[in-house]
């Protein structure tokens, strides 16, 4: 048998050894994870500066089709206005039609009384 003194060196080496290898493959694992962070940090940055892009473009566009609308808006409105003034204008022809007939009416029964 071996002494206790002499075991203690190697055991003591045996666990340094196996705490070793077991830090570095958990280091190696937190590295590549770091690692994988930075990478994806800088496609989001990347991604984020063409979605403001984008964003820009579409506001843009938005704007555009924006004042479309209210250019169409207001043509519409334009017809309605039109529209109602022809209908007043027609209201008030049958209401002279109607009068002028009311007219002729009675100054054919009193011409002929």
């Amino acid at each position: 048998m071996s002494t206790p003194s002499s075991a203690t060196p190697s055991a003591h080496a045996a666990i340094t050894t196996t705490l070793t290898t077991l830090g570095s493959a958990h280091d190696t694992k937190l590295q590549q994870r770091a690692a994988d962070l930075h990478a994806n940090a800088a496609a989001i940055a990347k991604q984020e500066k063409e979605l403001a892009k984008q964003t820009a473009a579409l506001a843009k566009e938005s704007k555009k089709w924006q004042s479309q609308a209210d250019k169409a808006t207001k043509r519409l409105n334009e017809v309605g206005d039109v529209q109602n003034w022809a209908e007043c204008i027609e209201r008030e022809l049958l209401v002279l039609e109607e009068t002028l007939k009311l007219v002729e009416g009675r100054g054919q029964g009193d011409g002929g009384v």
